[in-house]
């Protein structure tokens, strides 16, 4: 596996989630990521209708944005499959504008086929204002991107059977609604190559890190849920001997299912990981991309994290004060070591916690 420090000066953006972060070394990371069910980007269906969970971009998204990467996480909301979330990222490249055409009005709500569930709401109004407000946002940082960070989840597809278009969400339409079918190897490929080629002629710097998500899609079957998961991982394989220079995997699929194999490791529903198996994989993570600088901000930021999250049982006392000003001490020596970390909201809470 291919090893980068991410230095503590980066911006880092996930598409699975749009990551925009500035890394301990100032570069912007976007992550879109695409789930079957469970990993977060764009949101597509696993199986029509269906909601999602928490998964790897989430949880990779959120440990990133915890530990002060600047990260605009799923700019579409969890998107499942590689067609809908190259879709997204051309809309978002392109300042796309969503008008009250592109949504549709189902039991009483309007949805864009493009997003999650979480952007639906009872008026197109509402609607518009929080799909164009995100991919302004998105659309803003996208050109200044140094990662890109993608996860797919499935490669199978739902084509509304009117538009023969791939749609992100089925918003629980019904299923007769949609042809469902599985995408080929050389159909990832080839949409991607055209998208990677436009972005790197963009910005030279750019790199793209794949994921596929462990999450199985039991409702597939295990052998089709095989299948899927082996197309998206040909697909990135060949991607990445096209690219060598721009295009990278980390292997969260694999460590699920080869060093992860105790029953501690996933949630009750025995297909999501647990929070156990989330750290494991973060550990990971940080071993291959971080540098040993990135790794020891990090620690420092953990700490305060922890030192705040401590709950007094007299926080009126001079003992918890002087602790309190410790944290700020501690903010202020990381902060002037590295200005562009944000500790706006810790530094706000101790100040309340100081002053009464």
């Amino acid at each position: 596996m291919n090893r980068f420090a991410i230095k503590i000066k980066r911006n880092i953006v996930s598409l699975s989630y749009f990551c925009k972060r500035e890394t301990i070394e100032r570069r912007r990371i976007y992550g879109f990521s695409n789930k079957g069910r469970t990993t977060g980007g764009l949101a597509a269906c696993q199986s029509c209708g269906t909601d999602s969970f928490d998964g790897f971009a989430e949880n990779m998204g959120r440990l990133l944005a915890e530990n002060k990467f600047r990260v605009d996480m799923n700019p579409f909301g969890i998107l499942y499959n590689p067609l809908s979330v190259s879709t997204a990222l051309v809309e978002i490249l392109k300042g796309k504008v969503y008008q009250e055409k592109d949504l549709f009005l189902y039991k009483e709500c309007w949805h864009s086929p493009m997003h999650h569930g979480l952007f639906s709401a009872s008026s197109p109004e509402k609607v518009l204002e929080k799909i164009n407000t995100r991919l302004s946002q998105a659309h803003r940082s996208v050109h200044e991107l140094d990662w890109l960070m993608l996860t797919f989840g499935t490669a199978y597809v739902y084509e509304q059977k009117e538009t023969r278009q791939v749609v992100s969400n089925c918003h629980k339409l019904p299923e007769s609604c949609f042809n469902r079918r599985i995408l080929s190897v050389d159909e990832i490929v080839n949409e991607y190559t055209s998208l990677i080629t436009s972005m790197v002629a963009r910005n030279s710097h750019l790199k793209v890190l794949f994921t596929v998500s462990p999450i199985r899609h039991i409702r597939d079957g295990m052998h089709a849920n095989q299948l899927s998961k082996s197309t998206l991982l040909l697909a990135i394989d060949r991607l990445q001997q096209l690219f060598p220079d721009h295009v990278f995997y980390f292997p969260s699929y694999e460590i699920v299912l080869d060093e992860l194999r105790d029953y501690r490791y996933y949630a009750d529903d025995m297909l999501h990981p647990s929070p156990l198996a989330v750290r494991y994989l973060w550990e990971r993570f940080s071993e291959a991309f971080f540098s040993a600088e990135t790794k020891q901000v990090i620690t420092a930021i953990e700490d305060i994290t922890k030192d705040l999250s401590h709950k007094p049982f007299h926080p009126e006392s001079e003992a918890y004060q002087r602790f309190l000003g410790q944290i700020v001490l501690k903010i202020e020596r990381l902060n002037g070591k590295y200005p562009y970390l944000d500790f706006q909201k810790e530094t706000e809470l101790c100040h309340i916690r100081l002053n009464p």
